[in-house]
């Protein structure tokens, strides 16, 4: 008997406990779905049966009156903001309020902890204003050719399939497609490496860049206890990256420098420009205010990023940023170009008219192109800004970028305690939400709002065209994020984005084939932004 009335006790108190703990948001008056105890409202993602994105989507559609909602990661309070002056605000007015991210990826003595992505506070803005010269157009168009030359090994390898087919066509994962080009374009480009991914299936680099871009539920469970308890990740020295993979880096990125030291090697690629970032050796006399060649989608670097820094980086602090570039430029860019090909082969016409703005393109350059010349390129820029995977927001049309966002969701974590006003015209008291609490902004979620996208799951690039794009709210187009966090390397992913294209559109005619998913949706068995069954096509010669 005394052993059930404790236990009762015991009960009564886990119950009381998380009753006050998920009673915030109600005594507030902030809508918000019902959380489960312990796991607040992340049970469906944890036992994978709904994706985060689609939970962000039900919380954003669920209350249409709402300038902003929450919910529960846990145990942990989240702002979802829904209101765009309210976004704006947080990421751009009063940045100082929000100038960090939520999410920790490792700890502190984790290469992930140290990287552009993960610094705090001053630390951020030095790292930012140091890196930022090293992706402006003039440093960009230097690794154009890189970009064609992992591009042509890539159509060889098509080519060599279509000709042992007996169809004259092959079905192709296109994720797989793109993820072996853009591993093969990172390794060029930052690390001077010459890989053909195509060909050698399980070379050693791209090993590395499946095992560390790919967001496994350990690597996802490890992160959100670095945010909800910190010291217990610090305890057990959580990291996303394994301890094979953090040698391979820092041995790679520091044998590469010393090399090039001992030998006078230049090469116009990531790994010189860190060099030279180490060196104080980088400026922003090149970065213009207004970079038209970058396209409709390219991010502005605020004054954030534009400031002299005298400051002395560590070895770790330099391949902290490699690795960043290295799985930005593994997973982020090879995302974005497999939603950008489903689309095209989901939409005939818009390839087609895309196809021969390419062939016109070839026949005026005498079958050459550069960075010059398919930045030029109208129906282009819009075609790939309108739906681009919101992980670099600088040069395609916003269509890709729009309708798949890289980045589905922006996090920031309040940094101080800020008035975020009334949650909606009839609330009564202005919320103030507190210092260490999270914020939500659901990119993908604004992007797909009929309010700021009439019919908005049509692919539509005219959206983008010159006549139209001036009926976009531009708060309402964050594909590669917004305010002085955006993404920095938004000119390198557009780019290479649209390089990959011109070289698949000008050979290569994309369909539809039995494995397509048809209509699109998102793959509940990663965290990776994917399609459910994989992102499969048809490729044939083009006539």
């Amino acid at each position: 008997m005394i052993l059930l009335i404790w236990l009762a006790v015991l009960v009564t108190a886990i119950l009381l406990y998380f009753r006050k703990l998920y009673s915030t948001f109600s005594r507030h008056g902030i809508k918000h779905i019902k959380p489960v105890p312990i796991f607040g409202n992340m049970a469906k993602i944890i036992l994978r049966t709904e994706h985060l994105n689609d939970e962000l989507l039900k919380l954003y559609n669920e209350f249409p009156d709402e300038r902003f909602v929450g919910r529960y990661d846990f145990n942990k309070e989240v702002i979802l903001a829904r209101d765009l002056e309210l976004i704006k605000n947080i990421t751009v007015k009063d940045f100082e309020h929000f100038i960090d991210h939520r999410f920790v990826f490792g700890s502190s003595e984790s290469f992930f902890s140290r990287n552009l992505l993960s610094l705090r506070g001053q630390e951020w803005k030095d790292m930012r204003s140091t890196l930022s010269p090293a992706f402006t157009s003039s440093k960009i168009r230097l690794m154009v050719p890189f970009m064609v030359e992992v591009g042509d090994q890539m159509m060889r390898s098509l080519h060599k399939l279509i000709r042992e087919s007996k169809s004259g066509s092959v079905d192709i994962e296109c994720k797989d497609l793109t993820t072996r080009y853009a591993n093969d374009v990172i390794a060029s480009c930052a690390f001077g490496l010459k890989i053909d991914s195509h060909n050698d299936k399980n070379n050693s680099f791209y090993a590395l860049g499946k095992e560390t871009s790919t967001l496994t539920f350990h690597k996802v469970l490890s992160s959100f206890v670095l945010v909800a308890a910190p010291a217990v990740g610090e305890l057990f020295k959580l990291d996303i990256l394994s301890e094979s993979s953090k040698k391979a880096f820092k041995s790679l990125v520091l044998d590469t420098m010393e090399n090039r030291e001992l030998n006078n090697i230049v090469r116009p690629d990531m790994i010189h420009l860190l060099m030279e970032a180490k060196k104080g050796k980088l400026t922003h006399e090149d970065i213009k205010s207004n970079d038209v060649a970058a396209g409709f989608a390219t991010v502005t670097e605020s004054s954030v990023g534009k400031k002299a820094v005298n400051r002395d980086w560590s070895d770790g602090d330099l391949v902290a940023q490699a690795v960043l570039f290295f799985i930005a430029g593994f997973e982020t860019v090879s995302s974005g170009m497999s939603f950008l090909l489903h689309e095209l082969a989901m939409n005939p016409d818009v390839q087609e008219r895309l196809a021969q703005e390419i062939k016109e393109n070839d026949a005026k350059n005498g079958g050459k192109f550069d960075f010059n010349s398919i930045q030029n390129m109208t129906y282009m820029d819009m075609v790939v800004s309108g739906d681009t995977y919101a992980m670099n927001c600088d040069l395609f049309e916003i269509k890709l970028l729009r309708f798949w966002p890289p980045a589905l969701a922006l996090d920031r974590i309040c940094t101080k305690d800020y008035n975020l006003g009334k949650p909606n015209s009839k609330a009564e008291k202005d919320y103030i939400i507190r210092k260490g609490t999270g914020v939500w902004i659901p990119v993908y979620s604004i992007h797909h709002d009929p309010k700021y996208y009439p019919n908005p799951d049509k692919f539509d690039p005219e959206r983008f065209s010159e006549e139209n794009r001036h009926t976009i709210n531009p708060l309402a187009y964050m594909p590669f994020g917004v305010g002085p966090r955006n993404c920095i390397g938004s000119r390198f992913a557009l780019c290479e984005i649209k390089v990959m294209t011109y070289q698949i559109l000008r050979e290569m005619e994309l369909s539809p084939c039995e494995k397509t998913c048809i209509p699109a949706r998102l793959s509940k068995e990663t965290f990776n932004p994917k399609l459910h069954g994989g992102h499969w096509l048809k490729f044939r010669l083009r006539k």
